[in-house]
């Protein structure tokens, strides 16, 4: 018999990914199958992460699970199911031998400590970087082998895309036990370099319906769901990666804002409608078409998930004019130091007949800050034991 170990740790960090054709909608609950495919694009995580620690010993008595320093339901369904099926494929890998004959016993408890650096349950797709976390801490952990973007959407829908960098497409599948709804890359994070992506933080509260829940009420409401779903995007999905792959940001940025659009649409739709979209978030949108306008073609294109704040893609040369158009339109409050964050962005002179055009009535304090940031990788591993968020006693290191 193997020795088993007393305490085994992993740690691994996974990124946000940001839809361009929308997920919205499941026709199977419990295995988390869409009703469309989707397609997003993965944010580099020097910006925008979670982190995840995730430990095994035989001296836990349970399993415990904290959030951003606070302890959270170990027990919660989705998370239970993820556990099972990366046990499962470690198992496959193993051979099916015993449990105990291994080093590390997959019937010992585990203890999950999970950080982000962007606000939860706002609308950035925070459960889909959780969940692809999770799962690959716990794949590292148990030495699972398998399709592991399947099981990441067994947490959440959208975890199975932030399994892959760049970016990448979820296939909606056939087969009634999801087998063929996973995440596929399109292209690498490398692939487009002068693609640039700047969201727009209005607010960190929590939205005021959550995603499952607006989901299956539009599914049972919506008939331009059902709609959108069968008819619109499948074309759409195969139009987005002719543009990606093209590098086609003319394209790319119509099909994105068109979109996010119509998803909200949707979502007014339902019934009871759902308002995602605040008044802030819909003078971005304007300020993006008012700005286009101006330059007589696409410089850059907001998409919207389930919350207020906007998600804009641009070009590299056009950041700095745009960062200005949004300072001027939506003053700092009180932070003009601290307004614009992540990848450095430059200084730019707007010319007097861009901001007539433009910048109508200021709102001071309207959008909190700007997070400059690019396309970048999947998950990664932490071989740093100092980055683990628990210690050696399995509980948290530090606590919010």
């Amino acid at each position: 018999m193997a020795a088993e170990r007393e305490l085994a740790m992993v740690t691994c960090t996974a990124p946000v990914n940001i839809a361009v054709i929308k997920y919205w909608g499941k026709r199977d609950n419990d295995l988390i199958l869409p009703i469309n495919s989707s397609l997003s694009v993965t944010l580099h995580q020097d910006q925008l992460k979670t982190t995840t620690t995730a430990a095994a010993s035989r001296d836990f008595t349970e399993d415990r699970l904290w959030l951003n320093g606070e302890e959270a339901d170990a027990g919660q369904p989705r998370l239970q199911t993820c556990l099972r099926e990366v046990r499962r494929l470690a198992r496959k890998r193993r051979g099916g031998s015993a449990e105990d004959t291994a080093p590390l016993s997959l019937s010992y408890k585990i203890h999950v400590a999970t950080e982000n650096n962007f606000p939860t349950a706002a609308g950035l797709a925070s459960s889909a970087a959780g969940y692809a976390c999770l799962v690959s801490a716990l794949a590292r952990l148990y030495g699972a082998e398998g399709e592991l973007s399947e099981v990441a959407r067994r947490g959440s829908g959208s975890a199975c895309r932030s399994m892959l960098g760049g970016f990448v497409q979820w296939q909606r599948g056939e087969r009634p036990d999801g087998r063929d709804s996973i995440a596929q890359q399109v292209a690498p994070e490398t692939h487009w370099p002068e693609l640039r992506v700047l969201v727009l933080v209005v607010s960190g509260e929590k939205k005021p319906v959550g995603s499952t829940v607006g989901m299956q009420s539009s599914v049972d409401t919506s008939p331009l769901l059902k709609h959108r779903a069968e008819v619109v995007v499948p074309e759409r999905v195969a139009l987005m990666v002719r543009h990606i792959r093209e590098r086609d940001f003319e394209g790319f940025g119509q099909l994105t804002m068109r979109d996010s659009n119509q998803f909200h649409a949707t979502c007014l739709d339902t019934f009871p409608p759902i308002f995602y979209l605040t008044d802030v978030s819909r003078r971005i949108i304007t300020l993006a078409h008012r700005f286009n306008a101006h330059h007589g073609r696409t410089k850059v294109a907001y998409t919207f998930d389930a919350g207020p704040n906007a998600v804009v893609f641009t070009l590299a040369d056009t950041v700095a004019e745009f960062v200005e158009v949004v300072r001027r339109s939506f003053p700092p409050a009180t932070n003009g130091d601290q307004f614009v964050r992540g990848l450095p962005v430059g200084s730019a002179s707007l010319p007097e007949e861009l901001v007539v055009a433009v910048v109508t009535e200021p709102v001071p304090g309207a959008v909190r800050y700007i997070l400059h940031t690019k396309p970048g990788p999947g998950p990664q591993l932490v071989d740093d034991p100092s980055q683990h968020l628990l210690g050696a006693d399995g509980l948290p290191r530090r606590c919010a």
